[in-house]
């Protein structure tokens, strides 16, 4: 879409890269280096948009002008309350995947769209009901599958989320990375005001 800012993906996901892609946009992209450290006394929900937060304030540190608009974001799973990131190792991994298995869980991302004037951040729900995985399939999963950079050790678009969940209830980008739905019209309003 054409407009006169220049976006500024500060993510490596692939997988947000290819749904900003398909929303029809132009970025560059950057890799916001900041620890996912976040305070003790934040609710499982707040965690995404404060690490979201962080990301933006890494990335504005580059910003030169107004005209560069940042999107940042972070993607939890959370499991009878307990938040599931990104798995250390195959061991980790098992346990991430142990604990989905036959349950529902949510998923959230937290998004901060900004540049060196304003910011608006967002997060959005879904939830994801996973049919029971034996032993043999979560260890040919992550044998096959690179588990390791997402959180909750899965990904909807791969084998896991073709196979073995059944159900979800929000958006199914949500749970890629990206509320596509909602950073659509964020993005619009943000660039509406900065006009």
């Amino acid at each position: 879409m054409n407009n006169p800012f220049k976006l500024v993906l500060a993510s490596m996901s692939p997988r947000r890269m290819e749904l900003l892609r398909d929303l029809g946009y132009e970025f560059a992209v950057m890799n916001p280096s900041v620890d996912e450290n976040f305070p003790d006394d934040l609710s499982p929900e707040e965690v995404p948009v404060f690490l979201a937060g962080k990301k933006l304030d890494f990335s504005l540190i580059s910003a030169s002008d107004d005209e560069t608009i940042f999107i940042a974001a972070d993607t939890i799973v959370i499991c009878e309350g307990e938040i599931l990131g990104k798995p250390l190792d195959q061991a980790d991994a098992y346990k991430k995947l142990s604990s989905i298995s036959g349950k529902t869980h949510v998923v959230i991302t937290g998004v901060c769209i900004g540049n060196k004037t304003n910011r608006i951040c967002f997060d959005d729900k879904t939830e994801v009901f996973v049919e029971s995985l034996t032993d043999s399939e979560i260890n040919q999963y992550i044998s096959d599958f690179n588990v390791f950079d997402k959180a909750g050790a899965y990904g909807i678009q791969d084998w896991l989320g073709i196979a073995k969940i059944s159900a979800i209830k929000g958006s199914y980008t949500n749970v890629m990375g990206l509320p596509t739905q909602k950073l659509w019209k964020e993005i619009n309003n943000f660039i509406q005001k900065a006009l």
